[in-house]
C-alpha cells in the first residue's frame, strides 16, 4: 500500500527483449490515469536499465519512445526498481543505470512495497 493508502499498479520484468515495450507502455499508461505504479526489474530484464539499453528499442514500427516513456513514468511519480540480486549476476554497477531515481531492492522489501496490488502484470 502506497503512502496515500492507495493500491500501486505494479509491472514486473523479467525480459530483456520482449518484455521491455510491454513494461514500460503499461507502467506510462499506469501512471498516465493516476495509478501509483512501481515496476520492479529482475536479473532477466535488469540489462535494459543500463545507459544506452533503451535505445536500442526505439524507431520500432508503430511502438512508442521507451526512453519517453521511462522518463515519463519517473517524473509522474512512479518507482522503478531493480532487483538487488542483479548486480551481482549481471555485473552491473549503480553508476551503469541510466538514472540514479531509479531503486535498489532485495525481494522481500519488493514484495513488501507491492502487498496489496491493486492488479499485477508480468512480462
Amino acid at each position: 500500500m502506497s503512502e496515500n493508502g492507495k493500491a500501486p499498479m505494479v509491472v514486473i520484468c523479467n525480459s530483456d527483449t520482449a518484455g521491455v515495450m510491454p513494461t514500460f507502455i503499461m507502467g506510462a499508461s499506469g501512471v498516465g490515469i493516476g495509478e501509483e505504479v512501481i515496476l520492479f526489474f529482475c536479473p532477466g530484464g535488469s540489462k535494459v536499465l543500463v545507459k544506452g539499453e533503451l535505445e536500442k528499442f526505439q524507431g520500432k514500427k508503430g511502438l512508442p519512445d521507451p526512453v519517453d516513456l521511462f522518463n515519463t513514468i519517473l517524473d509522474e511519480g512512479g518507482r522503478i526498481i531493480l532487483c538487488e540480486l542483479a548486480l551481482e549476476n549481471k555485473d552491473i554497477k549503480k553508476e551503469d543505470l541510466r538514472d540514479d531515481r531509479i531503486e535498489i531492492l532485495n525481494a522481500p522489501s519488493f514484495l513488501l512495497e507491492a502487498e496489496g496490488a491493486s492488479f499485477t502484470l508480468t512480462f
